[in-house]
């Protein structure tokens, strides 16, 4: 067993009709297929890190209704540490999707309890925080507690990934508790300010983002593999050659898949190698978590 791994982050509830065709405002359709499942980025990674090997707790904020229950009962079940999850007044966070017979979709999502964890919230488990040896961030809970809970951690001595996702400005201060960002292009060029439409232009904004503060950096190019920066160095992982199904849940996989590595003491390269192996196989599987892949299957 490696490091101890935290994941301070979402947890939805994805409910899912897969029909013939999308509605129209106004419009019932009907003769869909319904499927529910765990979702959220933040329990995502906390999956992929446990079923990748690692010893994981995980510190969300649910609700006190029936979604909340499920949901904490699958974590257990998984093996993961629940001892940090809050509760909160607000409805567990749901995510309606609509997928038509071609694979277009609609999403809306309801952030509840998400939207509700607060710096205080933070600071009431600081101590799951500080027994951290990694700690992995995401930006679907709110931006004041994820720098709360970077700093907490970096100044316990923990190795900080941030996964900036979904894409927002964040505050410079955040930047100097990262000791790994992980984003995709679109990510990196809102963060860095710089139109990365070219690996020139990539590696241009990952020293940007060195300058701000960052220690190491990941890009994940899709298809393409990823690009590592670790220290002065640049070196390209090539992503496996897989068909891909559905990539829900690949870019969660690959961050709990490095948080793993990380722990088990490999370089960041092989751990991004390790991350990659995993990623393959859960874009060749439709869904979130249920396509996210157990250590025996790499």
């Amino acid at each position: 067993m490696g490091k101890k791994i935290v994941v301070v982050g979402s947890s939805n509830t994805d409910m899912t009709i897969k029909g013939d065709k999308l509605p129209v405002p106004g419009e019932t359709v009907a003769g869909g297929v319904f499927y529910a499942g765990q979702g959220g980025k933040g329990a995502n990674q906390a999956v992929a890190a446990r079923r990748l090997g690692g010893e994981v707790a995980f510190v969300c904020k649910v609700g006190n209704d029936i979604f909340a229950e499920n949901t904490l009962k699958s974590y257990v079940d998984e093996g993961i540490d629940i001892s940090g999850v809050l509760r909160s007044k607000e409805a567990s966070g749901v995510a309606l999707i609509l997928v038509d017979a071609s694979g277009e979709n609609c999403i809306s999502v309801a952030s509840g309890a998400n939207g509700d964890f607060t710096v205080a919230d933070v600071d009431s488990v600081a101590g799951i925080i500080k027994s951290a040896d990694i700690l992995v961030l995401q930006l679907e809970i709110p931006v004041p507690s994820v720098l709360a809970a970077a700093k907490i951690a970096r100044e316990g001595g923990a190795y900080v990934i941030l996964n900036p996702a979904p894409a927002c400005p964040l505050p410079k201060e955040l930047f100097r508790y990262v000791s790994l960002m992980v984003p995709n292009q679109t990510e990196l060029s809102l963060l860095s300010g710089i139109n990365c439409d070219s690996m020139d232009k990539v590696k241009e904004a990952v020293a940007e983002l060195k300058r701000m503060g960052v220690g190491d950096v990941v890009v994940t190019l899709g298809s393409k593999g990823s690009l590592v920066c670790a220290g002065s160095t640049f070196e390209t992982v090539e992503a496996q050659k897989v068909k891909a199904v559905d990539a829900t849940a690949a870019g969660d996989t690959f961050c709990g898949g490095l948080a793993v590595g990380l722990s088990e003491g490999l370089t960041l390269v092989d751990a991004a190698r390790f991350a990659t192996r995993a990623s393959a196989i859960t874009v060749q599987r439709p869904g979130a978590q249920n396509s996210i892949p157990y250590r025996k299957e790499l």
